[in-house]
């Protein structure tokens, strides 16, 4: 997989990722425009008062996120849910929206060059593999909500590690072994736990000693087409009477993306590690209890 992975990298540049993000985004802004127009006479256009909410949501969740590499999916759902969306309505439309926006914030990480093209290659294929494993096994297979507080275990120690070592001096030379196993357990556990791309793969790469900018932005990218095989398809069977969180959630997140980007080259590498670990340490602290308690 490494080879296939250093091959793509030294062949493909980074106009053509550009590109295939761009494709696949208009190739789902159709589909959902066909199923508007399929149901154009049931349709419902009138927007509530909590459509400016959405909006807000969908940029502070994809700020963070942009920023940090991780908590899109956790800002969003717990967000919606506390103002009473429905649990199959709020994950519909964050799985629909994460689409969008983690396109925009990849387009965003390209263009301000905060990618790592053959890190890039190396977790992104075995992610979409672990992804589509994973979302078939956790809809047919596994109850997602018994191996989720074990993923979140484990992430807090991964948390308080990425911690300490902001205080230490990163490897001159990343010891990025096993990238391709990483990739497809990120993927795996993103489907199988409701989340967990960021903070597996993020996590990781800093911790290996790269720098938290170009970790950052590379997982955001392949962040897309993870999101984009595992979940897109998600959109045919969505009641498109949810419409609003969905493009409230859009707005929000595409507005908020390009500045999310931009954050990532202003704060040092050491500032970086200890807001990505504390937040990594206090999100699965609160998985663990909201589970287990």
């Amino acid at each position: 997989m490494e080879r296939i992975a250093n091959a793509l990298s030294a062949r493909i540049g980074l106009k053509y990722i550009a590109i295939a993000i761009l494709t696949l985004k208009i190739l789902l802004i159709g589909v959902l425009a066909y199923r508007i127009f399929a149901s154009i006479h049931s349709f419902q256009w009138g927007v509530d008062n909590l459509f400016i909410y959405y909006i807000g949501v969908g940029f502070l969740a994809q700020l963070v996120d942009g920023a940090l590499g991780m908590a899109y999916g956790a800002t969003c759902t717990s967000m919606l849910l506390g103002v009473g969306v429905p649990p199959a309505y709020a994950t519909a439309s964050v799985h629909t929206a994460e689409v969008f926006t983690t396109g925009v914030s990849g387009l965003s990480h390209l263009y301000f060059g905060n990618i790592d093209k053959k890190l890039f290659f190396r977790i992104v294929i075995t992610g979409v593999i672990g992804s589509m494993i994973g979302a078939y096994l956790i809809s047919e297979v596994i109850d997602g909500k018994v191996i989720r507080p074990y993923i979140s275990l484990y992430l807090v120690g991964l948390g308080i590690i990425i911690i300490i070592k902001a205080f230490k001096k990163r490897p001159t030379t990343p010891t990025n072994k096993n990238l391709g196993l990483l990739g497809l357990i990120g993927g795996f556990f993103d489907s199988i736990g409701g989340g967990g791309w960021g903070p597996l793969v993020t996590s990781n790469l800093i911790n290996k000693g790269n720098a938290p900018k170009e970790a950052i932005g590379t997982v955001n990218t392949a962040e897309f087409f993870v999101a984009f095989f595992s979940t897109g398809i998600f959109m045919l069977f969505i009641d498109i009477q949810a419409w609003q969180p969905i493009a409230g959630l859009i707005l929000g997140g595409v507005c908020a993306a390009p500045l999310g980007a931009f954050l990532v080259k202003l704060f040092p590498p050491k500032t970086i590690m200890l807001i990505v670990g504390t937040l990594v340490v206090c999100l699965s602290i609160y998985n663990i209890i909201k589970v287990w308690f």
